[in-house]
């Protein structure tokens, strides 16, 4: 992979990152309360927006596709956050740990990319931002359906192999739309 897509990759992490410490410091870590079908699904109305903002070219709510890119980055943190988090684990982390997990979950994700980049050849780069936001919706239905049989596969991988795809290719979409 090149240097020019790992410096992009990180300052869009950077940007996703500072804005989720943020709202942890306003709101702590109520989404501690959320099931990971409960933060699929909020996955799913972020990028449902944004496909129908790509559709319709109309937003009238006034946010662009910028801000639910980086929501669904931050849900997929979340999400996998969860998946190692226990009902043992407290509702209220500090946000000195939320930091720790968050760079730890989004190093994990980085490093995956690295790999998968490196096997593609960063085909990413030819693609349509749309295309990149289809390819997440599918995602999102296979991790429902992971879901609805109750994590059990038989030949594919797991949720959160998928919600580190679902972020990757939101970074890649925030690459192609600027956000540094």
């Amino acid at each position: 992979m090149s240097a020019k897509t790992s410096s992009e990759y990180e300052s869009v992490i950077k940007v996703c990152r500072e804005l989720f410490l943020k709202k942890t410091r306003d709101y702590g870590t109520a989404w501690r309360i959320l099931r990971l079908s409960s933060i699929t699904d909020q996955i799913f109305i972020k990028a449902q927006r944004i496909r129908t903002l790509e559709e319709k070219k109309i937003s009238k709510v006034g946010e662009g596709i910028t801000s639910e890119y980086i929501g669904i980055v931050n849900y997929c943190l979340i999400a996998m956050m969860q998946l190692d988090l226990t009902d043992d684990d407290s509702k209220e982390l500090s946000p000195e740990r939320v930091e720790v997990l968050f760079d730890q979950k989004a190093m994990e994700t980085k490093e995956l990319m690295f790999a998968k980049n490196h096997d593609y050849g960063e085909a990413w780069r030819d693609m349509r931002i749309s295309s990149l936001t289809d390819l997440i919706l599918m995602k999102l239905l296979r991790v429902k359906q992971i879901e609805d049989n109750e994590g059990q596969t038989e030949a594919s991988e797991g949720v959160k192999a998928n919600y580190q795809d679902m972020l990757n290719y939101s970074v890649f979409a925030l690459i192609k739309l600027g956000v540094q």
